[in-house]
């Protein structure tokens, strides 16, 4: 008994200290969700004293998955050792109930870390949603964090991944903290992060509980100022903070000008001149001043639009927001007001910069989507597209369903027709107001028919047939059928009375009535097969005449026996792999095979076939023929025997070097390469009737023949116009990172001046023999070239962006020259770029171009993404 007692004790004590525990927690991480996507287990993060969880409850789809064993020893946080991967369905949603509801202001944060989980070395790209708005495109060899803050509209957050055809979603970790109503406050849209900087801070991060609200601050530093040695602590800044409650740890680190004379500049070059920003920047006076001085600055953009005076108080830390700014180009500046000697010089501690992303979409009104969302409970309806919003975007609507699009959305159409649907009708459907048609039909739905129902304003078809319906029809249906405002099915419901009164005695089904149904079952079913026996031979057909089989026909077995029985690979792509092979006229060819697991697809090998049928230009890779056989599909092309441009520019080249072609490109070939490839784009934007748009330039579809002359490959992304202006809107991205056209991606507008912007991509990688997307040698960070390159370029070194394997053996003037042009090439609107038969002129003259001493740059418009500019 003694030992019962103490056991209980023992029992009773531990499960109150569990309890005191988890209360501490709760009041540690006040409002907080954490979610660690695919975790067997939730815990608490050893760093931050964050409790996180599984991601059960908050998604219904995905697989759990942990990342390559390979990698599991590099990241010591352990929400980013799990994911969860969502290979079936077009959007997959989690959604958040954070505890404050609607209407109230939180930080919501996506991580992604790729990190090989697949072996496939391929990171997907992928769209993020919030709620109905697009947030963010995802792509994991950019970043790992991506950061809202954001006003929920409805009790309920729902965070949504979006299959745009570039490889499976996937989501690390999803968090929600809860933020001052006061602060971060916009009157419209929300704020998506582009970066967080602890000025002159460490190179690491100061995060929760340093932040009481979590955010992730990155220490940085301009080379061209100069660090503020900290004269207190981080715990005198904290206890003196403002509303934004910006970490004493970041506030006490700070980065100053050499005197009072001296300004200090940021400059940020966005991706697109319309895009919108706000600023925040965070200042606190960490030094004990001469008696009579205070530190008092302006901050001021360049242009006017935004300028504010501030004076520093010691130790009371104070932060400017900024008007929103746009344009190619932003410059703060941050001046002392008296720029007399001996005065303290400005200072800035920190600083968050965000775009202003508009609420665009609408979300389907409330009523429906509770009436939907009780719906889907009540009869576990397992459809891939049900998750998210009901009816936004269109293009994401559950299946089954038609709404309305005003203000709000409504649901005016629901098919849940052969659903397999059980137990009664569920009272829920008849809160759609707006229902216009409602199919229930071929399920096993019993029960009574309710009344409700017949109160559904706009309904006009209600098909309750082939269900287990009982009892009598409701009389106010009845007369709706009756005076013709509704269309009313009910046959094959066998226990459902539609009499008035209803015979008790239950009529006997006769032997004719199985019969006749199976005979109809029967002529059904040959019907179904005949047309699509039908259907399938006129796509045949069809697909036949589109790819011009008819005209260059090869047989598989052909494809087999000319790459040796495909021998050897001389190349890989989305599509499948590329043999070497060889004509019966000794012709040597390249034969790209398309896979069944093919990430291009059938359209876009499709496409490339029939283009290249109708264009012939030297510096385009010519078509020899096709082969379509079942599943088997190839395309013949003309063997280029250097290789593509971006092998050579890299130095992975595996061809020997001669004495004519040795191992580095010289200058000459470089500007060589560079018309010919403009040459064969000229072609396809002003030779072509209508134009070509190829959409996917890059220095990995310029291909060398054996006397180094270029030519495009690779036209499975292209599209033609109806007219020289034509402007084809695009709902997925397409083309590849770094030579996307900023424009492209915020609009989705394509144009020829899209491909305009990746040629000049493609020009500085032949000036400077660097990628368009530059990595770390660890890999952890990337840069693009544009972000890289301006600044030297600006300061006008052009010896420091040259490539170092030429040894300094170019032509300074024609080096200038292509310099303008790539420059002009890759501005951030299109209206500013010029035509492609314009650049190949110019660059036509750089071939004649003669050394002359001097050059002079001419003005140049600056676009990346962010450079500091010293003054």
């Amino acid at each position: 008994m003694e030992r019962s007692i103490t056991a209980f004790s023992f029992a009773l004590v531990a499960a109150l200290a569990s309890a005191l525990v988890l209360m501490v927690q709760a009041q540690l991480n006040p409002g907080f969700i954490s979610i660690d996507c695919g975790a067997q287990n939730s815990y608490t993060d050893y760093v931050t004293n964050i409790d996180f969880f599984t991601d059960k409850g908050f998604i219904e789809s995905g697989e759990s998955m942990q990342i390559s064993t390979k990698f599991i020893g590099q990241q010591f946080r352990q929400w980013l050792k799990n994911l969860r991967r969502f290979p079936s369905g077009m959007r997959n949603c989690y959604t958040l109930k954070p505890d404050k509801g609607k209407n109230n202001t939180y930080l919501i944060r996506a991580s992604f870390w790729y990190a090989d989980y697949d072996d496939k070395n391929r990171p997907p790209i992928f769209d993020l949603y919030i709620d109905v708005n697009h947030w963010d495109t995802v792509d994991n060899s950019d970043k790992t964090h991506y950061e809202i803050v954001y006003v929920a509209q409805r009790d309920d957050i729902q965070v949504c991944l979006v299959n745009i055809g570039q490889g499976v979603p996937f989501i690390s970790a999803l968090e929600l903290r809860p933020l001052d109503n006061s602060i971060y406050h916009i009157e419209s849209g929300f704020l998506r992060l582009w970066k967080r900087y602890d000025v002159g801070g460490p190179n690491s991060t100061i995060r929760y509980p340093d932040d009481v609200y979590d955010r992730i601050w990155e220490g940085w530093n301009s080379p061209f100022w100069l660090m503020l040695n900290p004269g207190t602590s981080a715990s005198d800044l904290s206890n003196n903070n403002d509303e934004y409650k910006v970490p004493g740890e970041v506030l006490r680190t700070a980065q100053t000008a050499s005197d009072a004379n001296t300004t200090l500049f940021y400059c940020l070059l966005p991706d697109n001149v319309t895009s919108k920003f706000i600023w925040f920047f965070h200042f606190a006076e960490t030094q004990i001043l001469p008696s009579g001085q205070q530190r008092e600055l302006t901050v001021s953009t360049r242009d006017g639009r935004f300028e504010e005076t501030v004076g520093l108080e010691y130790l009371k830390p104070v932060t400017i927001v900024s008007t929103p700014v746009s344009g190619s180009q932003i410059n703060f500046s941050f001046k002392a007001t008296t720029m007399q000697s001996g005065y303290p010089p400005p200072i800035i501690n920190a600083f968050e910069f965000f775009q202003i992303k508009e609420l665009l979409n609408a979300p389907t009104a409330q009523d429906d989507v509770k009436a939907l969302t009780s719906t889907k409970a009540e009869y576990t309806v397992n459809k891939d597209s049900w998750q998210g919003d009901p009816c936004v975007p269109r293009k994401f609507a559950w299946d089954g369903m038609n709404c309305s699009y005003g203000n709000p959305p409504r649901v005016i159409s629901l098919n849940l027709s052969s659903s397999n649907l059980s137990g009664i009708i569920s009272s829920s459907l008849s809160n759609l107001l707006e229902l216009e048609s409602l199919d229930l039909s071929n399920n096993q739905l019993t029960g009574a028919i309710p009344e409700t129902l017949a109160n559904l304003p706009k309904l006009r078809i209600l098909n309750l047939s082939g269900n287990k319906l009982n009892g009598s029809v409701p009389n106010a249906l009845k007369r709706r059928h009756e005076d013709k405002t509704l269309d009313l099915s009910l046959n094959n419901n066998p226990d459902l009375c539609q009499e008035s009164p209803c015979s008790k005695k239950k009529a006997k089904n006769s032997f004719l009535v199985p019969v006749v149904a199976s005979v109809s079952v029967v002529f059904v079913v040959i019907c179904v097969l005949s047309i699509g026996l039908i259907r399938r031979k006129r796509t045949l057909e069809s697909s036949e005449r589109t790819l011009g089989l008819k005209n260059r026909p090869f047989k598989y077995e052909e494809v087999s026996r000319i790459t040796g029985n495909f021998g050897q690979v001389i190349g890989e792509g989305g599509f499948g792999k590329v043999y070497l092979g060889a004509l019966d006229n000794s012709t040597v060819v390249a034969v790209k095979i398309l896979s069944e697991s093919s990430k291009q697809g059938y359209k876009e090998f499709q496409a490339e076939a029939r283009l290249l049928m109708i264009v012939h230009h030297r510096n385009l890779v010519s078509l020899f023929g096709y082969c379509n056989e079942s599943r088997h599909m190839a395309l013949i092309y003309e063997y280029m025997a250097n290789g593509n441009l971006r092998q050579h520019l890299s130095g992975k080249v595996k061809i020997p070097p001669t004495e004519d072609h040795p191992k580095v490109l010289t200058w000459s070939k470089r500007l060589h390469i560079a018309v010919d490839a403009a040459q064969g784009l000229d072609y396809l934007h002003n030779g072509c009737k209508p134009p070509i748009i190829h959409r996917d330039l890059k220095t990995t579809n310029i291909l060398l023949n054996e006397d180094f002359q270029a030519k495009i490959a690779d036209f499975g992304l292209s599209r033609a116009f109806a007219t020289e202006n034509d402007i084809y809107v695009s709902t997925c991205p397409a083309g590849t990172p770094g030579y996307l056209d900023p424009e492209f991606q915020s609009s989705g507008n394509i144009t020829k001046k899209s491909d305009v912007y990746s040629f000049g991509i493609i020009l500085f990688e032949l000036i400077t023999g660097r990628p368009a997307i530059m990595r770390s040698r660890d890999g952890s960070t990337t840069m693009h070239i544009l972000e890289w390159l301006i600044p030297i370029v600006e300061s006008g070194d052009i010896h420091s962006i040259m490539d170092p394997r030429l040894k300094g053996e170019f032509d300074i003037n024609s080096a200038w020259k292509l310099v303008e042009i790539a420059m002009s090439c890759t501005r951030p609107t299109a209206i500013q770029r010029p035509d492609i038969n314009h650049v190949l002129a110019e660059l036509k003259e750089s071939l004649v171009s003669k050394s002359s001493g001097s050059f002079e740059m001419t003005s140049l418009e600056l676009h990346s993404d962010i450079a500091p500019i010293a003054r």
